[in-house]
């Protein structure tokens, strides 16, 4: 009898690491539950003509080849819903600690492949991963919104993530790659009614957070860090007061979102830079994040970034894996494997229950115009342990909290509302 029990308590915990991530569990705040859509993904391939290739530069001349780029796009969207259909199971690799091979894992979904679209017209969001990642990391979150009536496109930017000339190509491809994604996207899917290209939302984790505040505005700073570190002066057209500056903004950008964003701390913006954006922000990050830096990145840049309509979600004692969901079985055997995924403070699911729900909130309000969400990012203790609630006698224990009066933040459950900050400043008046 031991043995069954044993062999039980295995496949209950064996299932628990293996649902589809976007379906958040039950002490997650209120709007991170899935949406009334069923959910289809599909594959395609943009090629962006005649573009520059820093990773293969000609050390005579120090010139840069220049190529058509081939990006794939993993896009997940609104569908009909069918009772007999297969989910898909995605299955990727990423770099393991040398000299060992990348390590393949999969992340069972809930969309379905190819399936047939909803019909609706639904705003745009371009998701943009980290350095060395693959756009499937990023599932519960792809997956979710397409669940609540967004159309949500993911690049996969092939960085060379272990050769030292991979990262000067990385710090132009990102912002190039999301400028042109939109622009392509936000025509031919506007065009087959698919999607509405006036309502755009960028979403960045890490380098892809770098890339999405450039889309969104942030103007490089010509004598920084990051364009200094690409030789031979090739970043320095593309930085501000640059002939080819404008080339890295994406157009009707409605709200941008960036997670644990890369850039402060190799300077990419100046102090100058981050006023270039004039879209609502929310930036999220943990503030001990040891890869990317908290204080010169996301907390700086919520400063900087004067001329934005703007919040700072903070994951208390958190660190930079916070674009990641739950680490796969195959990846847990492994420390640097799991440490792909994994905070080593936070409880993953935890972790992506509360950046859905204030994403959720975020573009509602801000791309969708859903005054309603106002409610649940606006007016919030800033530090969420000092919220509180003395609920009538008989309320249930998971009720969440109504907001209003209640400072609890709106959306949470009693004791579940701890270990986070959320800072909010309005735009600057336009002089």
């Amino acid at each position: 009898a031991s043995g069954l029990l044993a062999l039980s308590l295995a496949a209950v915990a064996a299932a628990s690491m293996v649902d589809a991530p976007s379906r958040t569990g039950i002490d997650a705040p209120e709007l991170a539950a899935l949406g009334k859509y069923a959910v289809g993904v599909r594959s395609i391939t943009l090629v962006h003509r005649n573009q520059l290739d820093l990773g293969a530069i000609d050390p005579q001349t120090g010139i840069p080849a220049q190529h058509d780029r081939s990006l794939k796009v993993e896009i997940w969207y609104p569908a009909k819903a069918v009772a007999s259909a297969t989910p898909v199971t995605y299955e990727d690799t990423l770099v393991s600690e040398p000299p060992a091979p990348p390590a393949r894992f999969r992340i069972l979904g809930l969309a379905v492949r190819d399936a047939q679209a909803d019909g609706g017209r639904f705003p745009l969001v371009i998701v943009a991963h980290g350095y060395g990642n693959v756009p499937i990391v990023m599932s519960w979150l792809t997956e979710n919104l397409a669940s609540k009536g967004y159309v949500v496109a993911a690049i996969r930017h092939e960085d060379s993530y272990l050769d030292p000339a991979g990262f000067p190509q990385a710090a132009l491809r990102r912002p190039l790659d999301i400028a042109f994604v939109a622009r392509e996207l936000q025509g031919s899917l506007g065009q087959s009614g698919e999607v509405d290209p006036a309502r755009t939302a960028l979403i960045g984790y890490s380098m892809g957070g770098y890339g999405v505040l450039a889309a969104a505005g942030a103007t490089l700073d010509p004598a920084g860090g990051l364009v200094s570190r690409v030789p031979g002066g090739l970043l320095q057209p593309f930085a501000r007061g640059g002939a080819l500056s404008a080339s890295l903004v994406a157009p009707a950008v409605k709200a941008v979102v960036a997670i644990a964003p890369a850039g402060g701390a190799f300077g990419a913006f100046g102090a100058d830079g981050l006023a270039g954006i004039k879209s609502p922000l929310l930036l999220i990050a943990g503030d001990h994040d040891n890869t990317v830096d908290y204080t010169s990145g996301a907390r700086a840049f919520f400063d900087q970034a004067v001329h934005s309509n703007r919040y700072l979600l903070t994951f208390l004692g958190g660190g930079h894996k916070l674009g990641f969901g739950p680490a796969p079985p195959e990846m847990r055997t492994d420390l640097w494997n799991q440490d792909w995924f994994e905070d080593p403070v936070w409880r993953k699911d935890r972790l992506i229950g509360i950046s859905l729900h204030f994403i959720t909130a975020f573009l509602d309000r801000y791309v969708k115009d859903d005054a309603s969400r106002s409610a649940y990012i606006d007016g919030l203790v800033v530090e969420s342990s000092n919220g509180k609630w003395d609920a009538p006698q008989g309320t249930p224990w998971s009720a969440r909290s109504p907001g209003g009066e209640v400072t609890l933040w709106k959306g949470f459950q009693r004791r579940h509302a701890t270990g986070l900050s959320l800072m909010h400043q309005d735009a600057a008046p336009a002089q």
